[in-house]
């Protein structure tokens, strides 16, 4: 089969591989919309995972089964389903604790393009596929589905670790497709004012659809300056930090209150520590919880983030800015998410067979 690969750091291109094996708990899917993801730009230009050879890339899609297992008993051939980023050994004791994205050691649960091939591939092998994949409702196309791989799951995510209760501030660093699925998430957690940081017209534009109420750009002047002098220097209950690098922990603390949570769910692609201030942090005493977390994945989760985008709760459409027609068009999709034009939100390639 074809797929597009990592080379090496730095490098990608086209390779054939053997179709792989359907084992009697998987399935094996044919994608038919997929969609790169900055990850996937952190994997192969800053070697984030370290150097890896003829590994297929991806980990966001959707597709239509072409063979399951003779154990899987939820799926059947020709089913259009949402692949999840993260697919967890349900089996595992990580699993059984509730934290199946670390099932059988850290991060275990991510397993396309970082422990095994990705889903930029003409054939898609998913473990344990009556755990790990989703129906896609007939009234959500498979490009809107893509979303739901990974953007919107991550997004919510940095919400729910959040913790934000009604009437919360909240300031969510980086506004691209996670980040806004951030500020969707608080939205309908209940915030009350949601501070956006960024500068891109098309993202910001969507933040304030979403249920941004003010928006922070770190080109006029430091962040936290600005977001003390719209909160009379209380700062705010709750941070999501889904952009930025190492040194953004160092705003983010300095603006929480005590109390509050720094939830991180940026892929932190390089540098060997965080920096928490020691004063700002209370001397290590000041009630501010930091605390970072992987999607979860799994069928229950995905089906149910679908249904409220059935429900008209969510839109994920709204990400997609630019799209691609063909499988050989997912390299122009990958070079496009690494350039990051003004324009971009996310990419998406739509596949027919």
């Amino acid at each position: 089969m074809k797929a597009l690969a990592m080379l090496g750091i730095g490098n990608i291109g086209w390779i054939e591989k053997e179709r792989p094996a359907c084992g009697p708990l998987d399935a094996i899917v044919r994608p038919i919309a997929l969609a790169p993801c900055t990850s996937d730009v952190h994997t192969v230009w800053e070697g984030a995972i370290g150097d890896r050879y003829d590994l297929i890339l991806g980990h966001e899609g959707v597709g239509e089964i072409v063979e399951i297992g003779e154990l899987v008993k939820a799926f059947k051939p020709g089913d259009r389903v949402i692949i999840p980023a993260i697919t967890p050994d349900w089996n595992s004791l990580e699993a059984q604790a509730g934290f199946g994205q670390h099932s059988n050691g850290m991060l275990g649960g991510w397993k396309f393009s970082n422990i095994k091939d990705g889903v930029f591939a003409e054939f898609i092998h998913v473990n344990d596929a009556d755990g790990n994949l989703a129906l896609l409702p007939d009234s959500i196309s498979p490009e809107a589905g893509a979303m739901l791989s990974d953007m919107m799951p991550t997004g919510f995510l940095g919400a729910e670790m959040a913790n934000i209760q009604f009437g919360d501030k909240v300031c969510v660093i980086g506004i691209g497709p996670v980040g806004l699925m951030a500020v969707r998430g608080a939205a309908l957690k209940g915030a009350s004012d949601i501070f956006a940081v960024g500068s891109r017209p098309n993202c910001v534009a969507i933040a304030r659809e979403y249920g941004a109420t003010d928006i922070i750009n770190y080109k006029d002047g430091p962040i936290l300056d600005q977001v003390f002098a719209k909160t009379d220097d209380l700062g705010v209950d709750r941070v999501i930090i889904a952009g930025g690098n190492v040194d953004t922990f160092d705003e983010a603390v300095k603006m929480v209150k005590p109390g509050g949570v720094v939830s991180n769910v940026n892929y932190l692609g390089e540098g060997d520590y965080i920096k928490i201030p020691r004063a700002e942090w209370g001397v290590g005493m000041g009630h501010k919880t930091i605390t970072g977390g992987l999607m979860m994945g799994g069928r229950l989760r995905v089906e149910k983030l679908a249904a409220m985008v059935v429900a008209g709760r969510v839109d994920p459409n709204k990400l997609i800015t630019h799209h691609f027609e063909g499988f050989d068009k997912a390299e122009e999709a990958l070079l496009l998410m690494k350039d990051k034009p003004a324009d971009l939100i996310k990419p998406v390639v739509s596949i027919s067979w």
